[in-house]
């Protein structure tokens, strides 16, 4: 298991993930809905994940980590299955995908 100080800079980074992955995918008019709800979803469950990473209780943590995961397998899904998506948008969502999943192993 990652150390306190090891998680709370994870986390920092991961929500600059989210904010890069949340303008990018804003800002294009070719994303899908259901790929813009992901990102949106993940963008809400990151401002709620502040108080949980804040409060140190490792289960709470996993469990959080875990849902936010399970989120961006979403949005990873809704990637693949849209055509025509700008690569930049693509690459947002696999480096936030990427980073939730190592995260979340790291955690259990």
């Amino acid at each position: 298991m990652l150390q306190t100080s090891e998680i709370q800079k994870r986390f920092s980074h991961l929500q600059q993930t989210i904010g890069e992955a949340s303008r990018t995918c804003g800002s294009s008019q070719s994303v899908p809905q259901d790929l813009k709800k992901c990102v949106e979803q993940l963008d809400s469950e990151c401002q709620k994940a502040q108080s949980v990473m804040a409060s140190q209780d490792p289960d709470q943590m996993r469990e959080c980590i875990d849902q936010m995961e399970s989120i961006s397998d979403r949005a990873e899904r809704a990637c693949k299955s849209a055509g025509g998506l700008d690569a930049k948008v693509k690459q947002c969502v696999d480096t936030l995908h990427n980073e939730l999943s190592d995260f979340k192993h790291q955690l259990h």
